[in-house]
């Protein structure tokens, strides 16, 4: 398994924005129209996560998620692994990698937002606030100290 670090400049671009748009995962609709759309802007990032020249998931690293007005950044968003690559902590390999980066970056914290219970808390992670997303439903912030 290789996890590559991508921008709009690289040749793996065009097949996440495809692979996102096609997963059976809702919000991957939303990432791949940000990739469209070359929103990602600065130190903004896509990693995705390639096995045998498949794509096997992706996440981001990135200014701002879904809940707005709040004084965290960055995060780690649009965290996908495909059902055929599940049960074998690629989630935790993505994350990881996107921690590295947020390091190098300077970062002390890293956040996420998720709705699971006790899936972010084996990583490390701790609720830090609980906030209602624009689509209705409470969203807890999770963040790991860096």
């Amino acid at each position: 398994m290789t996890i590559k670090i991508i921008t709009s400049a690289d040749a793996e671009w065009l097949n996440v924005i495809e692979y996102a748009e096609g997963c059976s995962w809702r919000a991957g609709k939303n990432l791949s129209d940000a990739m469209k759309e070359d929103k990602f802007t600065e130190w903004e990032r896509v990693f995705v996560a390639i096995e045998a020249e498949k794509i096997a998931g992706y996440c981001t690293i990135a200014k701002r998620d879904c809940i707005p007005d709040v004084p965290y950044t960055p995060y780690i968003g649009f965290m996908f692994v495909g059902e055929e690559f599940r049960g074998n902590r690629l989630s935790q390999e993505l994350i990881i990698k996107a921690m590295e980066y947020a390091k190098e970056l300077g970062f002390k914290n890293i956040y996420l937002i998720s709705d699971h219970d006790n899936l972010y808390e084996k990583y490390g992670f701790t609720i830090v606030d609980k906030k209602i997303a624009p689509w209705g439903a409470e969203e807890k912030i999770y963040m790991q100290r860096l």
